[in-house]
């Protein structure tokens, strides 16, 4: 079976986000970050130097990829997407471009792709790459700087803080430098990849964007890639952030704004995926409490499931690599609620 018909049948997976902002929490020097608590970085200007003392500290000792895999095969999950680099621009496989990642920087020592795709094959699950293309806080010419403004960011979505001068910046010496051959590294180290989640196109070029989309074919033909690569160059599409639609248009809009990460666009194999959160925040947060409730979760799968959407739902790991114990608990009784409704 093809990925197209893969993704067809998968209908439900699991995103995971993980990074540094997992060990803050939501929360920087006592004071409360934004809702998504994997932009704190941003909001609160946290510079480098401070970012490295995270990097310095991050040691997971309690990820564990088979648990992970042996969760989302228990609640019917048939994917798994995770974040190897997000806005943070801290990696988490070992990769030869660029040191800041959890292999080389910090105590872990460990290559968490790595183990996470090799348990992926043990559990017969599919696995995708999150993989931030454009903004990269770590990087002077990180990209992100043609926006100013963003209720979950603060006020402004480059790395102003560390480097204010938007004169000298240049997302093209990043994208050269880092984003191409660390895209390369995922496609080539980790065996079968099912799909490429990008995100937040901003500033990428019809080329550069382009560019990405072959390099991915390639590497590999197969991999699917979403639509938040930009520029209209995608398989399949992404819907914004929590959307759950009533329907699926009967005619789409073809004159729109490919950057725009939020509504429908033409699916080139009408393939199309919601990706949602289970509290208000992608990342661990201390702070948010507010979580969905199994019913909320299971009327949501089940109408994307009759519309043809993916439903890929989020956790974000704890600060050691754990899946918080309310979202395994909604998750579960989701999954039971979905067995009897089936039956």
């Amino acid at each position: 079976m093809n990925n197209i018909d893969e993704f067809k049948n998968a209908k439900y997976g699991l995103m995971i986000h993980f990074g540094l902002y997992s060990l803050l929490g939501g929360i920087y020097k006592g004071q409360k970050g934004p809702t998504y608590a994997e932009w704190i970085e941003c909001e609160k200007k946290i510079p480098y130097l401070e970012m490295n003392k995270l990097a310095s500290i991050f040691n997971p000792i309690y990820f564990n990829a088979d648990e992970i895999c042996s969760f989302a095969k228990k609640c019917g999950m048939k994917y798994i997407v995770i974040t190897t680099k997000h806005h943070e621009g801290f990696a988490l496989f070992n990769s030869s471009v660029d040191n800041f990642n959890c292999y080389e920087y910090s105590p872990c020592k460990r290559d968490l792709i790595k183990e996470l795709a090799d348990s992926c094959k043990k559990y017969d699950l599919k696995l995708g790459f999150y993989y931030s293309q454009c903004i990269d806080w770590r990087e002077k010419d990180g990209g992100g700087y043609t926006i100013d403004s963003t209720g979950s960011a603060g006020d402004s979505w480059d790395n102003n803080w560390d480097y204010p001068d938007r004169t000298t910046k240049n997302y093209e010496r990043c994208f050269n430098k880092k984003i191409v051959p660390q895209v390369k590294e995922l496609l080539t180290n980790y065996g079968d990849v099912f799909l490429m989640w990008f995100d937040m196109p901003l500033d990428s070029t019809p080329s550069q964007s382009k560019f990405l989309y072959q390099l991915v074919k390639n590497l590999q033909p197969n991999c699917l890639i979403n639509s938040r690569l930009g520029n209209g160059n995608f398989d399949y599409v992404s819907l914004g952030d929590n959307e759950i639609p009533e329907f699926i248009p009967s005619k789409i809009n073809e004159n729109i704004d490919y950057n725009n990460i939020e509504g429908f666009k033409k699916s080139p194999y009408e393939l199309y995926e919601s990706a949602c959160t289970l509290n208000h925040s992608w990342g661990y947060s201390l702070i948010d409490n507010d979580w969905k409730s199994s019913k909320e979760i299971l009327n949501n799968r089940i109408k994307l499931e009759k519309l043809g959407i993916n439903y890929l739902i989020n956790i974000g790991l704890d600060y050691l690599g754990r899946i918080p114990y309310k979202a395994s608990e909604i998750l579960e009784e989701v999954q039971n609620f979905y067995k009897n409704y089936k039956n």
